[in-house]
């Protein structure tokens, strides 16, 4: 368990929400659960794994095994948890959205609130190095910052 004395808890991103991922899927489950859906999708990608631990294949093994236990229509009819973009880099999904033409003027990738970009903060910064990777340009990105 981390803790203020594990220093493992120190190298925690500043981006890092406690749960995060935990609460927004125990949500949507609830949410599936009372809509007789059975598929759950997220967004997360290869790089979210190497920093965030609620986007492993672990988490999500051992979060479908709790939501079975805790719905009985789950464990009747099933629930499959879709991450379609779970082994593809920053700059992989940037490509892929591309191709298939993802309006990116309708994306927000900032850490920090406001009605545009701070260009500064590590969303923003992993944006701007994803979309250069790839070899896309970015629609919001302005010419100068």
């Amino acid at each position: 368990m981390r803790g203020s004395k594990d220093p493992s808890w120190m190298a925690v991103p500043a981006t890092y929400i406690p749960m995060k991922n935990a609460i927004f899927y125990s949500l949507a489950a609830g949410y599936a659960e009372e809509k007789a859906a059975d598929l759950l999708i997220g967004g997360h990608n290869a790089d979210d794994a190497h920093v965030f631990e609620d986007t492993s294949e672990e988490f999500f093994a051992d979060l479908r095994k709790t939501l079975y236990d805790a719905s009985p229509r789950f464990r009747t009819n099933g629930l499959v948890i879709l991450r379609p973009l779970s082994r593809l880099s920053k700059p992989e999904v940037v490509k892929l959205a591309a191709e298939v033409g993802v309006p990116f003027r309708l994306t927000w990738s900032c850490n920090r609130a406001g009605e545009v970009h701070c260009w500064k903060c590590a969303g923003c910064v992993q944006r701007t190095k994803a979309f250069d990777a790839a070899g896309v340009k970015d629609p919001l990105k302005p010419k100068k910052v």
